[in-house]
């Protein structure tokens, strides 16, 4: 009897055997549908996200017409030699605000509507008895724009803001600092389009300071003067 049943549970054993293979066969094909939907998302994601550019009208107008501009009239050798803007500081100071705390948020406030950007208030560094002064009180505010936000900023200031100054004739051309940065000051923060007249308090003036990586008055001039100031004449 032991020997008839050998043959029987060989056959059971094979037909194991056989049909593992088939089950592992399955699980694989049905995984792989699983991974490559899974995978779909992800790449349909990564395609849909844009590459990041700059879209500031004036830094194009800088990399396309000014470049070239002042290679052909300083006859730089090598481009990265060429005079680029690097930062433009906005500063109003608020003197008054040591005896009125509530123009000092007005500045706050509208400096960021007209800069795109928080500014940060500045502090007195020494004490003035004469002018009721003390040391850390809040005297003004700053800000530092770079980048698009520069561009953009300095876009709105020579085409929109200063052609509103009434009897406009144009900049002054020597407020140079003898290393090719140039300071505007300006008296009414009402030409910026972005000051609703309604609500401001106190006409407040600014200093507006560009700051350029060019060596001398003249290649700072001529930087300034392709990009779109409006010198005077």
């Amino acid at each position: 009897m032991a020997k008839e049943n050998k043959p029987e549970e060989t056959a059971k054993q094979g037909s194991k055997k056989e049909s593992a293979p088939k089950a592992k066969e399955g699980s694989k094909k049905e995984a792989a549908p699983k991974s490559a939907e899974g995978s779909k998302p992800e790449a349909a994601t990564k395609a849909s996200k844009p590459a990041k550019k700059s879209d500031a009208r004036l830094r194009r107008h800088y990399r396309e017409h000014v470049i070239p501009a002042l290679v052909k009239e300083f006859g730089y050798k090598n481009v990265m030699a060429v005079p680029r803007l690097e930062k433009v500081a906005v500063n109003i100071g608020l003197g008054e605000a040591t005896q009125n705390s509530k123009l000092m948020d007005g500045a706050v406030n509208e400096l960021a509507q007209i800069a795109g950007q928080k500014p940060v208030i500045t502090k007195a560094k020494k004490s003035i008895a004469a002018f009721k002064l003390r040391e850390g009180m809040a005297i003004g505010t700053m800000v530092t724009l770079r980048g698009d936000h520069m561009f953009e900023f300095l876009d709105r200031l020579m085409n929109v803001a200063l052609p509103r100054v009434r009897d406009f004739r144009g900049v002054s051309s020597k407020s140079f600092d003898g290393r090719g940065n140039y300071t505007l000051g300006i008296k009414d923060q009402l030409i910026f389009p972005e000051i609703d007249y309604n609500k401001v308090e106190k006409v407040k003036g600014m200093n507006i300071s560009i700051t350029t990586t060019a060596k001398t008055d003249a290649e700072g001039l001529a930087l300034l003067k392709h990009m779109g100031m409006p010198f005077r004449q």
